[in-house]
């Protein structure tokens, strides 16, 4: 066989040793300029290319790079800018940084909130919502895909300039604040059509010839209702673009391909790692077209080494139906959501190096797997084989004692002792608190001397018992803040903490951990997560030590810290040999241990976060009740074996609960925090059609911009929440936590937070 090419649908923009975010950071800080932002950005970017190709890889993207996000840089091609962006004089590139993160510079006049961020699908990525009206005067500021593409060419590397679609940009978009009630942003699709076909025009006159365009929100089920708009949209788009690759990623297709498969477009694409069942409905919906096939066959989103010898035979029997010429082998999705590369992990044993790779080790899989396709099998591709048969061998091999302690659960286990009314008063006597309850999320800031003391104790340069010091030290300092500033119920801060997930996983067996496996959440926000090798179970405490010290130094009731099982799942690369149920349930169990080791410590509020049960549901809602009965249960597991008097927390961030607020109330969490402003207290609307029984704070300040909120803001944002949720279960705390704030704004913020919460005392009173 011959003719099988390769591609790949975008890299991570992060650079190897996280160029880009030291740099972003320093012109935020305004240490460097602008110019200075750029050349590190050409420096990555030129490598980027270069190792792709370097690699073998015939389709090498471009046009996916950011300092941010993707989608807003879209919105910034395209002029989707809301009007307060506009009125300060600041450059395009500063728009964008006050739309992702805000900009306060009270002397100049500005005072300007981020916009609402969104779990891009079911991954950990964050991205802008762009908000649209019928005011938004569409035009192409820049277009970056063919910048892209001309740069590139000058380093003598052609190649595929990468779009967001139009009808997924605009479904993924809101109403904006100036638009009409029940406008849909969707409606807009013949304003923006003309700007996109500029763009593309100007690609195919450059001598662009193929153009990636992704269309993911094909693969939920509003997709399949948007044939009328996708025909309008691609009849329009084929006439002036280059050959277009229409992109699907993260799930199946479904039924779309009835009307895709008769689009003007010269490939599809579909996500076989995903979705691997699609394969056969989809070459049969395609057989009779004349459309190329690019098969998603090596994973974007996790970190296993692809088993290349089996994605050889998928490709095989696509070719067998299509032809060679009609099929390409290819990434599933962007490798965005994959550390940069393997090359730079020293620590890891050679057994678990073998078993994992990394957007550049992802990028020699796609090149030589079409190359084995062709006849010429790599040494590589040698390798892989036996790399693979090693790592099924080390499966096998499981704990036994997990395994007989997890069939051991009953149904019992998943419930309290007491409903919530008795578990309510029980806790009331032994807390003690005020009404409207003040709290934070749990973490305060990570400043340069607490990473400091962290990097000396990793390397040996300082001791456990001189780190641990440091710690308490910084830990009563927390404290001593939170009693002045007035806070109910106060937290330890969490600065033995490198991570919500990874601290956890350090402390559990079944983990291993990379040095540089870096992941970009959002904007200058990377995360390195663990990667779950075999079955889970905690060895001794894992944050006793830490909440109880925080408590022997104050006479206010501490709150004890834990990442819930789900989130830790989902923020983890997971095993691939096993189900998500099982091992989300045996983080569950190695939790519960902790609960009420804390609870038999003196800590008797435990907050157990799930930011990431939203993010985890599937995209098909067909799926949905699977996978919201295991993630639930897993969460009573967890949270379950303490007695009444101890009040279990949960919190919860850029998660649109409406669709699965049952699930959200049959946790039973004595108190959930919410991020609610800076998704302009929209999540208010659920609880004002559902209602709620149990205690809760919607998050009254955006933590995730460093401006800080006024008090009268903070009063507005009660005011808005007592006419929706009884007064009585009102709490009041930031969205999220503070781990990225500095001291200064954090202070400010909380002051006021306080003040607000003794008004409303008086106020409602």
């Amino acid at each position: 066989m011959s003719g099988v090419t390769s591609a790949v649908l975008g890299f991570p923009r992060i650079g190897p040793n996280r160029e880009i975010k030291k740099a972003v950071e320093s012109y935020w800080a305004f240490k460097t300029s602008a110019e200075d932002l750029q050349t590190v950005a050409k420096e990555v970017k030129q490598k980027r290319w270069e190792s792709i190709k370097g690699k073998g890889v015939d389709s090498i993207p471009a046009g996916d790079f950011t300092f941010y996000d993707h989608v807003l840089d879209h919105s910034i091609m395209f002029n989707a800018i809301p009007e307060r962006y506009t009125k300060n004089g600041l450059s395009q590139l500063d728009v964008a940084f006050a739309m992702g993160r805000g900009r306060q510079q009270l002397d100049q006049g500005i005072d300007l909130q981020a916009c609402e961020m969104k779990k891009w699908f079911d991954s950990n990525y964050h991205f802008v919502v762009p908000e649209i009206s019928p005011n938004t005067q569409f035009k192409l500021n820049r277009n970056q895909p063919l910048e892209e593409y001309q740069e590139a060419k000058s380093y003598g590397i052609t190649t595929r300039p990468v779009f967001l679609g139009p009808v997924s940009y605009l479904v993924l978009s809101k109403a904006a604040r100036d638009a009409p009630s029940g406008y849909k942003p969707l409606s807009a699709l013949d304003s923006l059509l003309p700007v996109y076909v500029e763009a593309l025009k100007q690609l195919k006159d450059a001598g662009v010839e193929n153009v990636q365009i992704d269309e993911p929100i094909l693969v939920q089920d509003i997709g399949e209702t948007l044939s009328a708009e996708y025909t309008k949209a691609y009849k329009q788009l084929a006439e002036v673009a280059p050959k277009i690759t229409f992109t699907t990623y993260f799930g199946r297709i479904g039924k779309s391909v009835d009307f895709v498969k008769e689009l003007p477009v010269h490939a599809l694409h579909i996500d076989l790692d995903r979705a691997p069942d699609q394969l056969d409905d989809v070459v049969a919906a395609v057989k009779s077209t004349k459309l190329v096939l690019e098969l998603g066959v090596v994973s974007g989103r996790n970190i296993w080494k692809t088993d290349l010898a089996a994605a050889k035979k998928v490709a095989e029997k696509a070719i067998n139906e299509l032809g060679a010429d009609r099929v390409v082998v290819a990434t599933s999705s962007s490798l965005l959501h994959t550390p940069v590369t393997l090359t730079s992990e020293t620590r890891l044993t050679p057994e678990q190096t073998a078993w994992l790779s990394f957007a550049l080790e992802k990028c020699e899989e796609v090149a030589s797997l079409a190359q084995a396709i062709g006849g010429s099998e790599s040494d590589y591709f040698k390798q892989n084989t036996k790399d693979i048969a090693a790592r099924r061998d080390f499966e096998r091999t499981s704990d036994s004692a997990v395994r007989d302690r997890l069939a051991a659960v009953t149904p019992e286990m998943l419930s309290r002792k007491s409903p919530f009314p008795q578990r309510r008063e029980a806790q009331k006597t032994h807390l003690d608190l005020p009404k409207f309850p003040t709290t934070t999320i749990g973490s305060f800031p990570q400043t340069k001397e607490i990473r400091a003391a962290r990097a000396k104790f990793n390397k040996n340069e300082l001791s456990k018992e001189d780190y641990e010091k440091a710690m308490e030290n910084e830990v009563e300092q927390v404290v001593r803040f939170q009693e002045k500033v007035g806070l109910d119920l106060l937290v330890h801060g969490e600065p033995e903490r490198n991570d919500m997930v990874q601290y956890f996983g350090e402390q559990l067996n079944g983990f291993i951990f990379t040095q540089l496996g870096w992941v970009q959440s959002y904007g200058s926000r990377y995360v390195r997560p663990p990667i779950i090798v075999s079955d889970v179970s905690r060895s001794q405490p894992m944050t006793v030590r830490w909440s109880q010290y925080a408590q022997s130094v104050t006479k206010k009731p501490m709150k004890g810290m834990l990442t819930g099982p789900v989130t830790i799942l989902n923020w983890s690369f997971p095993r691939a040999d096993v189900s998500r149920e099982v091992q989300s349930k045996q983080l569950s169990l190695a939790l519960r241990d902790e609960v009420v080791d804390l609870q038999n410590a003196g800590i008797y509020a435990i907050q157990v976060d799930e930011p990431a049960i939203r993010e985890g549901l599937p995209l098909r809602k067909v799926d949905w009740d699977n996978y919201l009965t295991w993630a639930v249960d897993s969460f009573r597991l967890a949270t379950s074996g303490v007695e009444d008097s101890t009040q279990v927390h949960s919190h919860f961030c850029y998660s649109d609960f409406a669709d699965i607020f049952p699930s959200i109330q049959r946790l039973d969490a004595d108190v959930i925090s919410i991020e609610a402003s800076k998704s302009d207290l929209k999540l208010l609307e659920t609880f004002r059609n559902h209602g709620y029984s149990n205690e809760i704070g919607p998050g009254v300040y955006d933590i995730h911009s460093p401006r800080v909120p006024g008090e009268q803001e903070i009063k507005d944002r009660i005011a808005a929440m007592v006419e929706v949720l009884p007064k009585d279960l009102l709490w009041v705390n930031p969205d999220c936590g503070l781990k990225t704030r500095g001291w200064k704004e954090t202070e400010e913020s909380l002051q006021n937070l306080v003040q607000a919460a003794r008004w409303a005392r008086e106020t409602y009173a």
